[in-house]
């Protein structure tokens, strides 16, 4: 079996830095496209202000994008955590670990599937977490994350067996 590191930590994912500028700029060229229609060729009243309330999304949504980015998710014996400290799942409330070609789940990552309803929670291109569903993956590297789920599925079993 695998050590943790001093810090308790068995496996980390971070945002790959290529794919997390390239998410950055797409978001943030999707706000300033639709901004500078509205201000170049403005269309009836409710265009432009629904228009205009997009493009501000997208670009709320790429600073969002950019600050979760940030962060990185840790596996430690107890929990799956953010780097900021939000659980995102316990190892005792983990079901199974869906990563197959046809599962629902983020690019290059993986799907836990838990025992218990948790609240929704967020961190664009990172994490999401919908009712017993956590999703691990977007602009992350796939060999941490293969890494990872690994990791949480052998432990899934280990404890189904004992």
């Amino acid at each position: 079996m695998f050590h943790p590191d001093e810090n308790g930590v068995y496996a980390v994912v971070g945002a790959s830095p290529i794919r997390r500028a390239f998410a950055y700029v797409i978001v943030v060229s999707l706000g300033a496209v639709v901004l500078l229609t509205v201000l170049s060729e403005p269309p009836g009243l409710f265009w432009m202000i629904f228009m205009f309330m997009f493009g501000i999304g997208a670009l709320w949504l790429a600073e969002l994008l950019r600050r979760a980015t940030t962060m990185v998710i840790e596996l430690t014996e107890t929990e799956l955590r953010d780097s900021n400290g939000t659980v995102l799942a316990h190892m005792d409330d983990i079901k199974a670990v869906e990563r197959g070609v046809f599962a629902f789940k983020p690019s290059n990552g993986f799907i836990l599937v838990l025992e218990t309803k948790q609240p929704r929670s967020w961190a664009p291109g990172l994490w999401w977490r919908l009712g017993r569903r956590v999703g691990v993956g977007g602009v992350t590297s796939a060999g941490q994350c293969k890494f990872m789920a690994e990791q949480i599925a052998f432990r899934v079993a280990q404890r189904r067996a004992a």
